[in-house]
């Protein structure tokens, strides 16, 4: 009976996409915070009437979608992690 306790304790968690959250979550928002650098210095910044040509809007656009989007994803793995983490400890 130890043994098969033991083996249960080590056998791996299945996929549940933990992985796949944090990735994408971190790729989204660092494209946000990439698009959101280049509007404030290369793009000219935002004024009181928004941004200042094509581009710029574009990139606020992209940083106002992907860094609480790309937030929210990599809050939620994280929050998966740590309950696969807190499953594969228990005895």
């Amino acid at each position: 009976m130890p043994e098969d306790t033991q083996s249960a304790q080590n056998k791996p968690l299945p996929d549940d996409g933990t992985t796949g959250l944090l990735r994408g979550g971190s790729l989204i928002m660092l494209v946000g915070a990439v698009a959101f650098g280049l509007l404030m210095t290369v793009l000219g910044g935002v004024g009181v009437e928004g941004a200042h040509n094509n581009a710029a809007w574009l990139a606020l656009i992209t940083g106002a979608m992907c860094l609480p989007f790309g937030l929210l994803l990599t809050t939620l793995g994280v929050a998966k992690w740590f309950r696969r983490r807190s499953i594969s400890r228990r005895p």
